[in-house]
């Protein structure tokens, strides 16, 4: 397995507090030539002199693991490969170098190529058939949350206040909500058929009105929402404004996002939710139904987890998270843990997380390993929503979960398997990806120049060289 490189997150946090090597050093009792070669990746860091960057830099130890550099590689790597730009091969040692030295030069460039990407598509033809082009913002609610560690103390104090208040009295939650919307803001709900929607609030008659066809524990999250955009509107705002949202719609991503997380700190309270979740060892099925939610519900919990301070005691595992229908389409994705998802295009087609729409209801796993030796316990679920009406084929769409190998030990998927001979070698993508062997490739590396050989034919659909790289068109 890879051998963590914090040396460069080390360098961010420096740069970031405005110390040089000299002052950092002096704190933590080394020379500065000795920094300068961990900063550099060329020695290991102590346990005990890991406990001082935490305490001289204010940070706690999951932050200096360079999930975040690791992030900004894998994008790098993915827009510098791009044919279209025109590129010469960039050496993966730039790659790192520039993640380290210059982050927030690389997440301009990111964000950049993401626009640039945007209005590419938009001007090649994505249009409604009005006429009028779109611009999707996902992928700036998506950064929003990732940027936020997915955590937000001010919603969950918010959330915990209100929950204190309804657990005061002895009453199952979903009937505690439902008396708190009615007591005190005069919303009656009530459950009954609903052509084409799932939840529907009329502001004027203070009535929400739920669908007869969710299942209890989703009629239990629509309340709670709706009893948070009552009763956490300024609390939302406040974390919205300093975001400065590019466009309205952005800004209404963010702002239902918070909304629908304010509702789960709302069903499940961090502490008890945390320590259930250690108790059970995170099996997100027996997490459900102690708490009265849906498998996906416990597992986007499990992500926000990232309480920071007391020492890492109040922070859960790190895990990464995503939703995928059977396109391929992501719209829900978060990693904690450092796994480089590719923001792009497609992911690898033998990840766990595709094979498992084969099997719906059952939780599938799989230990998968990157090519540079990373690996990660991943656990998929394929889940069907409700259809509003009959004929209509219900929505499928895949919940998936991972956290670094060395963290299988707290989960309960883990068990039974012979980790080091269960490791399935993926890729980012087929384009990002220079394993030979594999037979599920899509496409060929950028990278390497194809061998095509009419005399042979091979078990992988495409071969291709490995030692000398392809140059990339120009423009």
């Amino acid at each position: 397995m890879a051998r963590p490189l914090i040396g460069r997150t080390i360098r961010r946090l420096r740069m970031e507090r405005g110390l040089t090597q000299q002052a950092l050093a002096a704190r933590l009792g080394i020379s500065a030539s000795y920094l300068n070669l961990i900063e550099h990746d060329q020695r290991s860091v102590t346990a005990s002199l890991l406990i001082k960057l935490g305490e001289h830099l204010s940070v706690d130890l999951a932050t200096l693991s360079g999930n975040r550099e690791r992030q900004a590689e894998a994008g790098l790597r993915e827009v510098l490969s791009d044919p279209l730009l025109g590129l010469e091969e960039v050496p993966e040692q730039e790659v790192a170098v520039l993640a380290a030295s210059a982050p927030n030069a690389a997440r301009a460039m990111l964000a950049l190529y993401r626009a640039w990407r945007v209005a590419k598509e938009d001007a090649s033809g994505l249009a409604l058939p009005t006429g009028r082009r779109i611009l999707l913002p996902t992928e700036e609610a998506r950064d929003f949350f990732h940027d936020h560690a997915n955590h937000f103390p001010t919603l969950e104090a918010a959330a915990e206040a209100l929950g204190a208040a309804l657990r005061a009295t002895p009453a199952e939650m979903n009937h505690a909500i439902a008396e708190r919307l009615r007591r005190t803001h005069g919303v009656t709900v009530a459950v009954g058929r609903l052509d084409g929607a799932l939840r529907r609030y009329d502001p004027q008659l203070r009535r929400l009105d739920l669908s007869e066809s969710l299942p209890r524990e989703s009629r239990g999250f629509q309340m709670a929402f709706q009893l948070m955009l009552l009763e956490s509107r300024e609390a939302v705002e406040a974390v919205v404004a300093p975001a400065e949202p590019t466009s309205a719609d952005a800004a209404s991503l963010i702002r239902l996002g918070l909304l629908n997380y304010a509702a789960a700190a709302l069903l499940m309270p961090y502490a008890p939710f945390l320590g259930a979740a250690r108790e059970l060892r995170h099996e997100v099925e027996a997490l459900a139904a102690r708490f009265g939610v849906s498998f996906e519900q416990a597992a986007h919990r499990l992500s926000t987890l990232q309480r920071p301070g007391e020492g890492g005691a109040a922070r859960g595992v790190p895990f990464f998270f995503l939703r995928v229908d059977p396109a391929g389409n992501v719209d829900k994705r978060f990693s904690a843990a450092g796994f480089p998802f590719a923001r792009f295009g497609g992911s690898c087609p033998k990840w766990i997380v595709h094979r498992a729409f084969a099997h719906p209801g059952e939780t599938q796993v799989q230990v998968a390993q990157l090519p540079d030796g990373a690996a990660f316990l991943t656990f998929a679920r394929a889940i069907a929503s409700p259809t509003t009406r009959w004929g209509e084929p219900a929505p499928m769409h895949v919940v998936a979960m991972g956290c670094d190998i060395a963290r299988a030990g707290e989960i309960a998927y883990a068990d039974g398997i012979e980790i080091a001979r269960a490791a399935v070698g993926i890729g980012l993508s087929c384009r990002l990806c220079d394993r030979v062997d594999c037979r599920s490739r899509a496409f060929p590396p950028l990278e390497h120049r194809l061998t095509l050989d009419p005399n042979e034919d091979s078990a992988a659909p495409f071969r291709f060289e490995t030692t000398q790289p392809r140059a990339r068109p120009r423009l």
